[in-house]
């Protein structure tokens, strides 16, 4: 239980520094790619265990932290395009509403079993998620715009569902802090690639507080990942209990650190979505 709510903690400790980006005009997108590269520097820091190239290439988990990185930095890049395009509120529905994906691979993987009880409390789950975090006016205004939020759902889906199996399968207790290390890694090699990219089409223009923005994000995001990995390993619950505490908590946190700190106003549609996650986390965990 403490891993998750660990996880919960610096996921909303992540919330609060993105939601500075805006006030500081800090280019996301580079201040991501500074912070891959700062979580992997605090990985390495907090590594116990001595390693080298040969031996990280070796691993069985390699080629998911490759892919994983990709996934990473690239869903992270769809998600602003969707909120540009469609709209905060849109993006961040479907990236919480990608709980389904884990959780249904949970049962044909793992044989993980879903009661009636417990399908009830994920469907309100999702239900209040999009409550909940339907703070501003954001809809599909053009066909060809549902592309980028069906790939920011999928994406996000992904993250949890690699996790979750590598966990399982392929990554060792004593190596959790070294994947999750090397994850990051990539996704900051991923992520140079498309700032050179942009930077050669004069999209993207460098600035210092882009890399103090990512220098603050940095820390909090490598214990976001290394306590995720923890909770699934720990098995306290099943992927389809665990995912639905998880992205709800992180939803109301979110929610109630907007109204304590950045004055957000809540509506009764709000209201509404907490009463609903209250109520699916009681179902969930019944």
């Amino acid at each position: 239980m403490i891993y998750l709510l660990l996880s919960i903690l610096f996921n909303a400790v992540l919330f609060i520094i993105i939601k500075l980006f805006a006030k500081f005009n800090i280019d996301a997108l580079q201040a991501l790619v500074v912070n891959y590269f700062v979580a992997f520097g605090v990985g390495l820091f907090f590594l116990d265990t001595s390693f080298s190239p040969q031996i990280i290439i070796s691993q069985e988990w390699f080629k998911g932290s490759i892919l994983l990185g990709f996934i990473f930095i690239s869903t992270f890049y769809v998600t602003t395009i969707t909120s540009q395009r469609n709209g905060l509120s849109v993006a961040s529905v479907a990236s919480k509403m990608s709980v389904i994906i884990p959780i249904i691979l949970g049962v044909f993987l793992y044989d993980e079993t879903l009661g009636s009880v417990k399908i009830l409390g994920i469907i309100i789950a999702l239900i209040a998620v999009y409550f909940t975090s339907k703070k501003e006016t954001g809809e599909i205004q053009q066909a060809c715009n549902l592309v980028f939020p069906i790939l920011v759902f999928i994406g996000a889906g992904t993250i949890d569902s690699s996790l979750k199996y590598l966990q399982t399968f392929h990554v060792p207790s004593n190596q959790i802090g070294l994947f999750s290390s090397v994850t990051f890694f990539c996704a900051f090699s991923v992520g140079i690639l498309i700032l050179v990219f942009l930077s050669l089409k004069g999209k993207i223009k460098f600035a210092g507080r882009n890399i103090l923005g990512g220098i603050a994000l940095g820390l909090p995001n490598f214990f976001s990942l290394y306590y995720l990995v923890k909770m699934l390993e720990a098995k306290a619950f099943e992927s389809a209990t665990l995912f639905t505490i998880h992205n709800i908590a992180i939803v109301l946190v979110s929610t109630f650190v907007g109204i304590l700190f950045f004055k957000e106003r809540i509506s009764m549609r709000n209201a509404l979505g907490i009463g609903l996650a209250l109520f699916a986390l009681f179902l969930v965990t019944y």
